[in-house]
């Protein structure tokens, strides 16, 4: 191990075309291969990789960098990224940069250190998209996930809490559009969440999958699967 610089963490096929895979790197790198011009995986037919501005670098940079999960999207264009910080939105006919970024951890970077520390810098929360392409939703802290529009005229990001007791106020009906929403605003508390509220960093919500034809989430939080309906 001492003497890899690079490993891959996630691996994915295209929807439709079967020739076609990607898989990403603790480098923050995806590459798409196409298995038709070779059975290895040496080359690769593209590369989407967004490269940190001159001066930004520091310790953390390539650890926050390294992408936790992938997922195509139903159309078979898109692929959606997760590393620590960001969800990253990328055009298999661009690839120059992400089409789109939604920042899930932003308001944590003042406390790297601490995180690197109790090896909460390393989780690997995982992504996923809607059906039709049109939301993302990835998990956090607190048994907290948050679901992001995608679409010219819808960007908001909606907090929800995966228990069976949540924090906040909600409707008797548990759905995605019944729960609290809480769009993040610049000059929140370090460490806090979206609502605000300090994070627990002994809860997270890793691993969560979005139904492929009906508007459902599943979410794992500790031993408890839960089950959102829009």
């Amino acid at each position: 191990m001492e003497d890899l610089t690079e490993v891959i963490t996630c691996a994915e096929f295209h929807p439709t075309h079967c020739n076609t895979l990607a898989y990403s790197s603790s480098k923050g790198a995806i590459r798409l291969i196409d298995l038709r011009q070779s059975a290895l995986c040496d080359n690769h037919s593209k590369l989407f990789e967004e490269h940190e501005a001159p001066g930004s670098k520091s310790f953390f940079t390539e650890i926050i960098a390294s992408v936790s999960d992938i997922k195509f999207a139903r159309d078979g264009r898109h692929i959606l990224s997760r590393d620590y910080m960001t969800l990253k939105l990328w055009d298999l006919n661009m690839d120059s940069g992400p089409v789109a970024t939604f920042q899930v951890h932003e308001h944590l970077r003042p406390k790297l250190c601490d995180l690197y520390e109790n090896d909460s810098i390393f989780d690997k929360f995982e992504c996923c998209l809607s059906g039709d392409g049109h939301r993302l939703a990835t998990g956090s802290y607190s048994n907290l996930f948050r679901v992001f529009g995608c679409t010219p005229g819808n960007t908001e990001a909606t907090t929800l809490e995966a228990s069976r007791n949540p924090m906040r106020p909600t409707r008797p009906t548990r759905t995605l559009t019944s729960l609290t929403r809480a769009v993040r605003r610049g000059g929140e508390n370090a460490g806090a969440d979206g609502n605000g509220n300090s994070n627990d960093f002994s809860t997270k919500l890793l691993h969560l999958a979005w139904h492929p034809t009906e508007d459902s989430i599943a979410c794992a939080a500790g031993n408890s699967l839960y089950m959102y309906y829009a």
